[in-house]
């Protein structure tokens, strides 16, 4: 589960809409509207589905569940829901990064990496240098970041984030997540040209009503407005009647909303692509050594030890979430920005890759590697 969306998942996946009453009622409330649309998900399943472990009269099933908000994990299947996040208020109440490495892992052995890029963002990465104190059967333990939280003042932080998180639902919590996180995006955008019109009368004389309502521009809009190639750029123009009811716009003003759009989303990939860098650092897959120098620029023999130590492996890191997968520019700005700070050497041994849907994939694998039941297929 995350963002406004749930997912039921067999061979392919139901997206589900949260209805927005359930995002600040109860959990009770919230979780028996899932179990509901879990029923009649099961319902639609064909005969070879129909099998397996039975107890009074009715079938057993393995659930995975992925959330997408920070928890304290006490072991493989459990855990305690820390805070709710991403626009959920609930009263009273395994992660999908953690799903979508799973996921990838399942497939290809060099993923080391999960990343979910979409109405949220985190992370997570395999840590095979472990302290003595924790040991493994495997040596290796799979860390999750819950980065969506991480502040700092380096961050480039302006008036408008620092307005969006006093208004929001959780101020001074998820400070990165609200510069990258898709849920924010198109908000952003909004205030800073809220803030234009305001100032520099962009749109005329007075602020449009609708430029002043929050959340009203979704990342989805925002995304159509910057992929606009057109000359007069005609989608941008569309969108501001649609969203904002700005019936008629100059091309100059047309342009500063597209390069508004261009520079918010540039901003978010870039502070996600130097993330994924930092991650790799931690991990010495990034192709630089404690010295600042690149693997690329090193004559050694090959014998050499510091040579060795510099090679490098075959990284692979699963991407999930709508900003990733759908918002083409973001992608590309992302993808650039990380191979801009690797090394020559790390950058080719490089793979970021799409897991769709990895996180519900990888919860339904790592269920069926838990499970109490053999399976049974007479």
């Amino acid at each position: 589960m995350g963002g406004p969306n749930a997912r039921v998942i067999k061979q392919e996946y139901e997206v589900v809409a949260i209805p927005r009453a359930l995002l600040l009622g109860t959990s009770e409330e919230l979780f028996d509207f899932i179990a509901q649309r879990l029923i009649s998900f099961i319902k639609l399943e064909g005969p070879e589905f129909q099998r397996g472990h039975n107890w009074n009269g009715h079938q057993i099933r393995e659930l995975g569940l992925t959330i997408s908000f920070p928890i304290c994990q006490t072991s493989h299947n459990t855990g305690i829901l820390i805070k709710w996040t991403e626009g959920f208020k609930i009263a009273d109440g395994i992660n999908d990064t953690v799903g979508t490495m799973a996921g990838g892992h399942y497939w290809n052995d060099d993923v080391m990496v999960g990343v979910i890029l979409g109405t949220n963002t985190n992370a997570c990465y395999v840590e095979c240098n472990l302290p003595e104190d924790i040991q493994t059967k495997s040596g290796k333990m799979v860390i999750y970041m819950e980065w969506g939280r991480f502040w700092s003042s380096h961050l480039p932080r302006t008036y408008i984030d620092e307005q969006l998180d006093n208004e929001s639902v959780n101020p001074g919590d998820r400070g990165f997540e609200k510069m990258t996180g898709a849920m924010y995006l198109g908000e952003i955008v909004r205030r800073v040209l809220a803030r234009m019109a305001q100032e520099a009368n962009l749109f005329g004389d007075s602020v449009p009503t609708k430029l002043k309502q929050p959340f009203i521009l979704l990342t989805l809009e925002m995304s159509k407005m910057h992929a606009d190639e057109s000359p007069d750029l005609r989608i941008v123009d569309k969108v501001l009647k649609d969203v904002f009811d700005i019936k008629r716009t100059e091309l100059s003003e047309r342009r500063i909303v597209h390069s508004v759009c261009d520079t918010v989303t540039m901003r978010a990939a870039r502070l996600a692509a130097a993330f994924i860098v930092g991650i790799l650092k931690k991990i010495g897959r990034d192709g630089w050594d404690a010295t600042g120098v690149s693997s690329r620029l090193m004559a050694l023999p090959r014998d050499s030890e510091h040579r060795a130590r510099l090679e490098l492996k075959r990284t692979v890191v699963a991407m999930d979430g709508i900003l990733y997968e759908h918002y083409h520019r973001f992608r590309i700005y992302m993808q650039a920005a990380v191979y801009e700070l690797l090394s020559e050497a790390a950058a080719r041994k490089l793979v970021i890759e799409l897991s769709k849907d990895g996180s519900g994939t990888g919860a339904s694998i790592l269920a069926a590697c838990h499970s109490e039941f053999a399976p049974s297929y007479s």
